[in-house]
């Protein structure tokens, strides 16, 4: 967590690549409540955009995030809807994060701390500076951390580590990090932001068929939904496969040793 500051979130986009960036560097990205609002509407609005085939989430300047500010935390937290304390803006923020269509990347450099982590966890893939420093800090501040956030980091990092990290809010390298499961990759700082880009085109020359048909069963299996569910959206994706394009042009290109050229972009809604 940080103290009050305020910042924006912006989006960047080269090529498809779109940069979500958490900008407010005087306060190590701490997350204001209109930034944490920001978040749903930015993403429906990638969502729609054909061109964005992969989504980065980055600090601005030398650090992730500091985590959610301080100052109005009560505010952030509280859900004005329910009038309950459910994680308000932030679990709204990190959910839309995590049902978002398209792969997700967190380029993590710096601090990396309470809802920066919630941020960070949400995302498919947690790439990582060699100087990043993740923390999980409620304990600090005496809350009980949004169960939206509680449940991504056991997903990640199992029941153990989950209470370590809770339980003492203490800091962690990027190497510890990665052994929690907290990060996917460690990259080296000086070449972070190439190597970030790079992986992210990496991923937008796949089948974005492919990638949003895994994604979206991975997160059907790991989210605790019946067994009955997870059947019918294998069956649905299975169905969209007998329409889709990309299956004859991958396998058309591996036989003729050529790079593939998808053409696929969202599911059928008819």
């Amino acid at each position: 967590m940080a103290e009050r500051g305020t910042g924006t979130l912006r989006v960047e986009r080269q090529g498809h690549v779109a940069w979500l960036v958490v900008d407010n560097p005087s306060m190590r990205n701490a997350v204001t409540a209109h930034m944490w609002q920001q978040f749903p509407p930015l993403l429906t609005e990638l969502e729609a955009d054909d061109s964005v085939k992969v989504v980065v989430v980055r600090g601005a300047g030398e650090h992730f995030s500091a985590g959610a500010d301080i100052a109005s935390v009560q505010q952030i937290l509280h859900n004005p809807a329910t009038g309950h304390r459910d994680g308000g803006d932030v679990s709204a923020a990190e959910n839309a994060l995590a049902h978002f269509r398209k792969p997700t990347i967190a380029a993590i450099d710096g601090y990396c701390v309470g809802g920066g982590w919630q941020i960070a966890g949400a995302c498919d893939i947690r790439l990582a500076s060699s100087r990043a420093r993740y923390g999980i800090t409620p304990g600090k501040i005496g809350i009980v951390y949004p169960l939206s956030g509680i449940k991504r980091l056991v997903e990640l990092a199992g029941p153990a580590a989950a209470k370590y990290l809770l339980l003492s809010g203490d800091l962690v390298d990027a190497h510890e990090a990665l052994r929690l499961g907290l990060a996917t990759k460690v990259l080296d700082v000086e070449a972070l932001w190439d190597d970030v880009h790079s992986f992210a085109l990496h991923l937008a020359a796949r089948s974005q068929f492919s990638a949003q048909g895994h994604k979206a069963l991975v997160n059907a299996l790991s989210s605790g939904v019946s067994a009955m569910e997870v059947e019918r959206l294998s069956g649905y994706w299975q169905g969209q496969m007998a329409i889709s394009d990309d299956p004859a042009i991958g396998v058309a290109a591996f036989l003729s040793k050529e790079t593939p050229a998808f053409t696929w972009l969202r599911p059928d809604e008819g």
